[in-house]
């Protein structure tokens, strides 16, 4: 006999449980006519993950209690599905104050209108962008529940990193074990993620079924890429990454004990379709495409703004927002200054006409003129500097968010990470907007992407959008004549280098200069990124892509005489 589960890798919105009640409700509806008795869904799908601080309002575990129930009622008449539904606890009803209040991210099986099982998660994680320990205890028994002849054991997500849960679980009882996660995305995740359960089955020698979440929340992705593992490692089966998928695995029981393998004796098989992998441009890309599309479809922008310059930046924000929200909702506006060159302009044009989407030039030139002239007596005698580079990417910015004032739609600002680093960017100017798709992506990556991007059209909305000239020529914010940014900063494989090792690896100035790097160029980027702090806590939310980025990852003091 054969068992069909489904894995419901489905895009949630935090908060709303009536939305996302009824996307389970549908998926285990269709899944059920379609054979399978065991449904998956990730990690707190009835409230999206995460919810933060709304975890700490009564009001708001009450809804998900509601929800529970709505979707228990909803699904009673299918006889024998076993849906499993993550969502908060707040425990004791007595003791439903905020400030006593022992809250769980739990885990529902539900049968037939009613909970038949339940699990707490027992590993709550508390690095990187996690912070469950502000918001849950920790949970100390396993979960076994029988389905069709079958003995699932239910983790949650950090749970199956560990060796305990799991081997509770197979003690037990459990013949299968039963992942539900919500684990951000960042390159190269979805391998440590498929090594880190072939450990866990290897040490079990049962097989494992993945159910991940998909979509993006706020400055973080979710990949989806749910998989499947049999006992001895090898993968039975994978969804695709970054879309809704519904992931069907087959479970049978085999007939006689075989010989043990390097997983153990195995008792049950899995098997199911392999969705391939990408490389790391394309899940960059889609990443940056999914948060995109996430952040501006699910807080209810119209469409997006931003500044097109004729560089490489502005040049990738705007292929990754045509991609994810279509020409027809991305405005772009050309906005030159005094020291703007020609080709800016014709690559501008010949971009924005690729892509197929509305194009204006605005000159800041009057604007600039008059602030130099309500200035003049203050600034006599004074050279020019970054003072005035400044100013006029202020009244770029200022351009910018009037007409999102005016329109609705969202500024998308185009700085990348080796700038926020370094603090190359004008607080005020190039970094006012509301979204900032860059903000984790190397200028090395930028370059990367771009190439990747003109050799590939995974979303249909043309070939080659991006001009040559805009990847060759030479970066620069033409803020002063015959400017480039290397004028500033090292050579970017040099400054993304030492960024990496310095910001995302904890490594010493010493430890990098043992590694090659000269002591100049380290000092420089070191004391950059020291002293910029205060300008990146005002920049805008940007995606998350590597495992450590300037948002929840990256908590350092403004007022800091910390020198190492």
């Amino acid at each position: 006999m054969t068992l069909k589960i489904c894995v419901a890798q489905l895009n949630f919105v935090v908060g709303d449980m009536a939305g996302n009640a009824q996307k389970i409700i549908d998926c285990a509806t269709a899944a059920y006519q379609d054979g399978a008795r065991l449904v998956l869904t990730p990690e707190l799908s009835l409230c999206g993950y995460a919810a933060e601080d709304l975890f700490l309002r009564p009001s708001f575990i009450q809804a998900c209690d509601d929800a529970l129930k709505t979707v228990s009622a909803a699904l009673s008449g299918l006889k024998g599905l076993h849906v499993v539904v993550g969502h908060p606890s707040g425990g004791d009803e007595r003791t439903r104050s905020v400030s006593v209040q022992r809250r769980f991210n739990m885990a529902s099986v539900v049968c037939e209108g009613q909970v038949v099982a339940s699990y707490a998660k027992r590993e709550l994680p508390n690095y990187q962008v996690f912070d469950e320990r502000r918001y849950f205890v920790a949970g100390n028994q396993p979960c076994v529940f029988d389905v069709a002849g079958t003995k699932v054991g239910l983790l949650i997500c950090e749970d199956a990193w560990f060796d305990a849960p799991a081997a509770d679980a197979k003690a037990a009882g459990a013949e299968l074990l039963a992942v539900i996660n919500a684990s951000p995305f960042h390159v190269g995740k979805g391998d440590e993620r498929e090594q880190a359960m072939r450990s866990r089955v290897q040490a079990t020698g049962l097989p494992l079924i993945y159910a991940h979440l998909v979509g993006g929340q706020d400055e973080v992705v979710f990949e989806g890429r749910s998989f499947a593992l049999n006992a001895n490692g090898a993968l039975a089966g994978r969804a695709p990454s970054f879309e809704v998928a519904t992931f069907t695995v087959d479970v049978t029981r085999e007939q006689a004990t075989q010989a043990p393998s390097s997983g153990g004796s195995a008792k049950i098989h899995l098997s199911s379709d392999v969705a391939e992998d990408g490389s790391l441009e394309a899940d960059l890309w889609h990443a940056l495409v999914l948060g995109v599309r996430d952040y501006i479809g699910k807080n209810g922008f119209p469409g997006a703004l931003l500044g097109l310059s004729g560089g490489i930046d502005s040049a990738l924000v705007l292929a990754i927002a045509v991609d994810a929200l279509g020409a027809d909702n991305v405005r772009t506006v050309m906005m030159p200054s005094p020291y703007t060159a020609e080709i800016s302009w014709v690559d501008a044009r010949d971009m924005a006409k690729r892509m197929g989407v509305r194009y204006d030039e605005v000159s800041i030139v009057p604007e600039f003129e008059a602030f130099l002239g309500s200035l003049k007596a203050d600034f006599e005698g004074t050279q020019l500097d970054t003072t005035e580079e400044n100013i006029q990417a202020r009244i770029r910015g200022t351009l910018l968010m009037a007409l999102s004032n005016k329109f609705g739609s969202i500024v998308l600002t185009t700085g990348n990470k080796s700038e926020m680093a370094t603090g190359y960017c004008t607080l005020y100017g190039d970094m006012a907007g509301g979204f900032a798709v860059l903000k984790d992506v190397a200028k090395t990556l930028v370059f990367k992407l771009a190439r990747w991007r003109n050799a590939h059209d995974p979303y249909g909305t043309g070939t080659d959008p991006i001009p040559e000239r805009i990847i060759t020529r030479p970066p620069s914010a033409e803020l002063r004549p015959d400017q480039t940014d290397q004028d500033s900063l090292p050579p970017y494989e040099v400054l993304d280098e030492i960024i990496a090792r310095f910001m995302e690896n904890d490594q010493s100035s010493d430890d990098i200069m043992a590694a090659g790097f000269a002591r100049a160029d380290v000092e420089k980027v070191t004391r950059l990124i020291r002293i910029n702090e205060y300008k990146r806590r005002q920049s805008p939310v940007g995606i998350r892509v590597t495992h450590r980025s300037f948002g929840k990852d990256w908590r350092y003091p403004i007022t800091n005489k910390f020198r190492a």
